[in-house]
C-alpha cells in the first residue's frame, strides 16, 4: 500500500444490502492521502467495502470459481480463453502458466488492505467508538478469510502479521523475502484472529438489523460471530484431515532453513478440536436445517433442500454474499430453450452418487470397463422407460432417473426432465445430440448430457430477462453438522451424536435413516463404514457448492476420484443410443495437484519462498 496516497475505490461494495440506497455510494475526492481517508466516515466505510471485495464471488463458474469443473462432481463445457479447467484436468499447466495467479496476488492485496484498515481506523473522529470496534473486527474477519483462502489452495503460506507493509520497499528489504509459515502455524494464527474478531461482532445476521440506530440499516452480509465460528469449523476440519495431519508424503517439504511445513506427527486431538468448533455452533441453538411445507401443508424435502438457497436469510443461513453473479449461474444452468447455456454438467459419477428413494445407493462401484456395479437392494435399473409420470418425473422418463432421492431432482437436469420454470408453459429439456440443449448447432451444451439445477430459481427465465436477486450462501448449518460428525467419528466413533446428525441430514433430504424413522436402514457398525457414509452424504448434500474439490484433496483420495476416464451420456447420439455411458474426458491427476503451484514470478522474487512439491 502506498503510504502517501490511496485511491479510494467504490468499485465493489460487495457486502452491502441493496435496500440501503445511499450506503457506500458517495465517491470521495479523486485521491486522498491515507491519513485523510481514515479521518472521515464515508471514505473509511468505502475502504472497508473494498477490503470485503477481495473475498471472491464464487457464485459463477469461470474466473472466480474453478472448483466444480476441477472436481469429480462436474465439468465446464468450454475449452476457450477464460475457461481453464479443461487444460488443468488434462494436465496442461505449470507454475509458469499463470492459471489463477490473480487469486494469489488478490488475496494478499486484500490482506494488506485489511491490515491498513485495522491499523488506521482507531482515531477516526467521525466514527462512533462502538462502530470503530465493530468495523475493526469485520476487517479482521475478512483478513482471516483471505488467509484461509490461500491456505486451502496453496497449502502453507506466509503470514504477514499486523505490520503495515509499505509499497516502496527496497529490493533487499527483509520483508520481501519472508519464508512460508508451517501449516499448523497458519491454522493457529487464523483461529486466533477469528476468536478475536468474534468478541466484537454481533452474534448472527438476525440481530444485525436491530443495530440500525448505531450502524445504519443494510448490515446483512457483514461478518458476525457465528460466521467467525463457521469459518473456524471448516478450517479446523481441514487441518485435522489426512493431507495435513501427519502426512509422510510431505516429509521433505521444508523451508530453506529446514523448517518442516506440514507436520509429520498424526494428532487425534486435531479431530477433537474440529468437533468442538462445530459443536459450539450447534449449542448456540439459533440455527436449524431449513424445512418447508408444500401447498398441502405437508413437509416437502425437495422444496426444503432446494429453497435453502432461494429463500433469503432462512434459519440455515450463516454467512452470505448480498451482491453476486447468481444471474450468470442461472443462465449457465438454464436450457437453451430459455436462452440459457446448459454449460456446467454433473458427471455420470456424480449422478450415480445420488441415493434411490429407498435410501440405498444405486451404484456400489465400477468394473474395469467402466460399467456400474448395481446395488441389488436399490431397485435401480438402466433399461427401459416409465409408462406413467411419477412424483418427480414425466412419463417416458429413462429408468435411470426414476425413483431417485429428492436432492437429485433439486440438483440435476437430465434428458427428458421438465424445466422448473413454467411461466411460458411446461417445457422439456433434451440434451441428446439433436435436442434443444444438445451439441448439434451450438457450443452451449453439456459434454455429460446433464447440467446443473441447484440454486436456480423456478422464477428465473433468461429468455425474458427475469432474474431472482438473492444472497449467495457461503456458509450454512448443514455443513456445520457434517463437519461435526466427520470429526467426531474420527476420535469418538461410538458417540450417538454421529448417527443423530447424520440422520438429521437424511431426514431433511427425505430418505430413510439409519435405525429410526420410516423404513429404517441397518445401523452401520464400524468406524470405517460410518466414515464412508459421512463422506458420501457430504458429497451429495454439499454438491456444487465448491466443497467437493477441497474435500477429496484433504482426504487424500483425489488420485482416485479425479483421474482416469470421466463418463456422461452419449451426447453425439439421439435416443436410444444416447443412454449409453460414454467417456467425455480422460483426466490427469498428479500428486503435485493437491496444491496449486506458487506463481513462478513469486518464487523468482523471493529466495526464501519454496515451491510446492512436484511443481
Amino acid at each position: 500500500m502506498n503510504k502517501l496516497k490511496y485511491s479510494v475505490c467504490l468499485l465493489i461494495a460487495l457486502f452491502t444490502c441493496s435496500c440501503q440506497k445511499n450506503f457506500l455510494d458517495q465517491v470521495p475526492d479523486d485521491r486522498l492521502t491515507i491519513e485523510k481517508v481514515f479521518q472521515q466516515l464515508n471514505p473509511s466505510e468505502q475502504y472497508l467495502a473494498n477490503v470485503y471485495s477481495y473475498i471472491k464471488d464464487e457464485s459463477y463458474l469461470t474466473n472466480n470459481a474453478p472448483w466444480i469443473g476441477l472436481s469429480d462432481e462436474g465439468d465446464i463445457t468450454y475449452d476457450r480463453p477464460g475457461y481453464l479447467t479443461f487444460l488443468m484436468n488434462v494436465g496442461n499447466w505449470s507454475a509458469a502458466s499463470g492459471f489463477y495467479d490473480n487469486y494469489f496476488s488478490d488475496y494478499y492485496k486484500g490482506i494488506r488492505s485489511a491490515t491498513t484498515f485495522i491499523n488506521n481506523i482507531g482515531n477516526n473522529p467521525q466514527m462512533a467508538p462502538n462502530l470503530i470496534v465493530r468495523r475493526t473486527a469485520e476487517a479482521r474477519f475478512v483478513r482471516a478469510f483471505l488467509y484461509f483462502s490461500l491456505l486451502r489452495t496453496w497449502g502453507p503460506i506466509t503470514i504477514l502479521g499486523d505490520e503495515t507493509i509499505p509499497g516502496d520497499l527496497q529490493p533487499n528489504d527483509p520483508l520481501l523475502s519472508l519464508p512460508r509459515n508451517s501449516y499448523d502455524e497458519c491454522v493457529d494464527y487464523i483461529v486466533s484472529e477469528l476468536d478475536l474478531a468474534a468478541q466484537d461482532l454481533p452474534l448472527h445476521w438476525t440481530v444485525q438489523e436491530s443495530n440500525s440506530q448505531d450502524y445504519g440499516v443494510g448490515e446483512f452480509g457483514r461478518a458476525t460471530k457465528v460466521a467467525c465460528m463457521a469459518l473456524k469449523s471448516r478450517l479446523l476440519l481441514y487441518a485435522a484431515s489426512p493431507l495435513f495431519n501427519g502426512n509422510a508424503a510431505y516429509a521433505n517439504f521444508k523451508n530453506p532453513d529446514g523448517k518442516q511445513l506440514i507436520s509429520q506427527q498424526y494428532d487425534s486431538k486435531k479431530w477433537e478440536r474440529a468437533a468442538k468448533a462445530a459443536k459450539d455452533i450447534i449449542d448456540l441453538n439459533i440455527l436449524s436445517l431449513y424445512k418447508k411445507n408444500n401447498a398441502q401443508n405437508q413437509f416437502d424435502p425437495l422444496l426444503s433442500y432446494r429453497d435453502v438457497f432461494l429463500d433469503a436469510w432462512n434459519p440455515e443461513v450463516i454467512f452470505a454474499r448480498v451482491l453476486n453473479n447468481l444471474t450468470g449461474w442461472e443462465r449457465a444452468s438454464s436450457p437453451r430453450l430459455a436462452s440459457g447455456f446448459a454449460s456446467s454438467g454433473p458427471t455420470q459419477q456424480m449422478v450415480d452418487s445420488y441415493h434411490m428413494a429407498n435410501g440405498h445407493r444405486p451404484i456400489l462401484g465400477y468394473n474395469s470397463n467402466g460399467s456400474p456395479i448395481i446395488n441389488p437392494l436399490s431397485g435401480y435399473t438402466e433399461t427401459g422407460f416409465t409408462a406413467a409420470a411419477t412424483k418427480y418425473t414425466l412419463a417416458n422418463t429413462y429408468n435411470m432417473y426414476v425413483n431417485r432421492e429428492p436432492r437429485f431432482y433439486a440438483n440435476v437436469n437430465y434428458n427428458g426432465a421438465q424445466w422448473i420454470n413454467t411461466s411460458e408453459g411446461v417445457k422439456v429439456i433434451y440434451t441428446h445430440n439433436s435436442g434443444e440443449s444438445g451439441p448439434a448447432g451450438s457450443w452451449d451444451h453439456s459434454k455429460t448430457g446433464y447440467f446443473n439445477r441447484k440454486n436456480v430459481s423456478p422464477s428465473a427465465n433468461p429468455r425474458t430477462n427475469v432474474n431472482t436477486a438473492r444472497p449467495y450462501l457461503m456458509f450454512r448449518y448443514a455443513e456445520v453438522l457434517l463437519n461435526y460428525i466427520e470429526a467426531l467419528n474420527e476420535y469418538d466413533s461410538s458417540n450417538p451424536d454421529v448417527l443423530k446428525y447424520l440422520n438429521a441430514i437424511r431426514e431433511r433430504a427425505g430418505i430413510p435413516q439409519f435405525g429410526e424413522g420410516a423404513s429404517p436402514l441397518p445401523v452401520p457398525t464400524s468406524q470405517n463404514e460410518i466414515r464412508e457414509l459421512i463422506r458420501h452424504e457430504r458429497k451429495i448434500e454439499m454438491a456444487f457448492e465448491h466443497m467437493r474439490y477441497f474435500d477429496t484433496r484433504r482426504w487424500k483420495i483425489a488420485e482416485q476420484t479425479d483421474a482416469g476416464p470421466f463418463y456422461g451420456m452419449n451426447i453425439s447420439a439421439d435416443p436410444p443410443a444416447f443412454y449409453q455411458r460414454t467417456v467425455f474426458e480422460r483426466r490427469v491427476f498428479r500428486k503435485s495437484y493437491y496444491f496449486f503451484p506458487i506463481p513462478q514470478a513469486e518464487i523468482n522474487k523471493n529466495r526464501n519462498l519454496v515451491q510446492n512439491p512436484g511443481w
